[in-house]
């Protein structure tokens, strides 16, 4: 195996994930709440963004922002459903509301879009850039530069901006922040909105690299869960960091060990990490 090669294999992957689990980052960090239909919502903006492209020929550049359009939609009407239950803080009734909802899009997806797989092929994704023995498409490439952007951009809001400041102190306190004159259920509203748009970015960029399925929002879920988990609830940092890392660790250990052990070996290396630094990668070794 070329270690080069799979370093970029690991890089590319670990941009994906990171991207991926932006959304449920915020969500975590603001709502201190879990969205069991993320994967689900990944799912349906790849499947979007096949179809606008595929049935009505248009542009990769006009199929992304169509599919964050749907996103957005369906985080607004997730959150309008059960914005009493986020209000309360109702954890228990929230999850069970949102893994109900993506079982809805799933069977939803599967009758509007059929159950057989998708490729979804961009102008990014067929033109390949060779160096010696290492291989990686423009694809790959704009998923590590989107993340990157994305991170960067999404820590300056949070951390620079009013609506930041607006966002945090919701995060804080939801009561104080109401007591504050602040109207929370925007914020609320606004966050579900936001993940389903970078969810829908997430899709959009990655779908092309994978077989689209009406089954994979599973999988997609678990990999938010490790992610978030890693790199420390609502961090945004660590997120990013926590994404590369399993990244890299799921392409390494896919070529010297065995990829069909893949997601066990993932939970293992997120045992360990937390062992070692119980706040995730973002705290400091030993934090509580």
């Amino acid at each position: 195996m070329n270690f080069t090669q799979q370093l970029i294999n690991g890089l590319v992957l670990g941009h994906s994930y990171a991207l991926i689990a932006i959304g449920w980052t915020v969500l975590l960090g603001v709502a201190r709440l879990v969205n069991f239909g993320h994967g689900q919502m990944y799912m349906l903006g790849a499947f979007v963004t096949w179809f606008v492209m595929s049935r009505f020929g248009l542009p990769y550049l006009v199929a992304i922002p169509i599919a964050m359009a749907v996103g957005i939609g369906v985080g607004y009407l997730m959150q309008r459903t059960m914005l009493q239950l986020t209000i309360r803080q109702d954890l228990v009734s929230v999850m069970i509301v949102t893994l109900g909802f993506g079982h809805v899009l799933e069977g939803v997806a599967a009758l509007f879009f059929g159950s057989t797989g998708q490729i979804l092929d961009t102008p990014l994704s067929v033109r390949d850039i060779y160096i010696g023995d290492i291989w990686i498409t423009w694809q790959d490439i704009a998923i590590i530069i989107v993340a990157i952007l994305f991170f960067a951009l999404l820590k300056y809001v949070v951390e620079k901006t009013r609506v930041g400041r607006l966002v945090r102190m919701v995060a804080e306190d939801p009561k104080l922040a109401l007591l504050a004159g602040i109207d929370i259920r925007k914020i609320y509203l606004g966050v579900f909105a936001f993940e389903g748009a970078a969810v829908a970015i997430a899709a959009a960029l990655i779908a092309p690299r994978t077989p689209i399925l009406t089954s994979m929002g599973f999988d997609q879920v678990i990999i938010t869960f490790v992610v978030v988990v890693l790199g420390g609830i609502g961090s945004i940092t660590g997120s990013y960091v926590a994404g590369i890392a399993l990244g890299l660790f799921a392409a390494f250990f896919g070529a010297y060990v065995s990829a069909a052990y893949s997601t066990a070996a993932m939970f293992v290396f997120l045992i360990v990490v937390l062992v070692v630094r119980p706040g995730g990668l973002a705290s400091r070794p030993g934090a509580h």
